[in-house]
């Protein structure tokens, strides 16, 4: 696909997962931006799959923190 970036799987496991959080949590891609520090823009350039923004490990710590997880919650239970 032009114009896509190759993502890893773990990023994507990453952004799958706090999307599956933002949902259940009737949470917008703003209030998720709050949560961490960012903009709405750099959340919708995060799920998107034309652009290289990706969650880092302070954003992780953030998110859990937030949603009273463990930051370990967010990477998959084996390597991928």
């Amino acid at each position: 696909m032009e114009g896509s970036k190759e993502i890893s799987l773990i990023d994507q496991y990453v952004i799958d997962f706090v999307r599956k959080l933002r949902d259940e949590k009737k949470l917008s891609q703003e209030e998720i931006g709050n949560i961490i520090g960012a903009s709405r823009t750099y959340i919708t350039n995060v799920e998107s799959t034309k652009h290289p923004a990706k969650y880092n490990l302070s954003h992780i710590n953030l998110l859990a923190d937030y949603f009273d997880l463990s930051p370990r919650d967010f990477l998959p239970e084996k390597s991928l």
